[in-house]
């Protein structure tokens, strides 16, 4: 939950460029499809509108998989 309101919640809590929403189940459905390592990895590598880390460079894997983990938890 921390590194998700310290970087992800600037775009995922409002939805900014499209980013979904933390709990819209049907926005994070086709995502959440996808499996967590996809997940994981485009956080890790970045995708769309969302920079590499969610753009926060100082992100270690461990803490990327913890906020992915947190959203998906989020989503049920």
């Amino acid at each position: 939950k921390a590194v998700y309101e310290q970087t992800c919640a600037m775009c995922h809590a409002a939805g900014v460029a499209g980013a979904p929403k933390l709990g819209d189940k049907a926005a994070w459905a086709p995502r959440v499809a996808t499996g967590k390592a996809a997940l994981v990895a485009s956080v890790t590598n970045g995708k769309n509108a969302m920079p590499a880390k969610g753009g926060n460079a100082n992100l270690k894997a461990d803490e990327i998989a913890a906020a992915v983990d947190y959203i998906l938890s989020q989503t049920k």
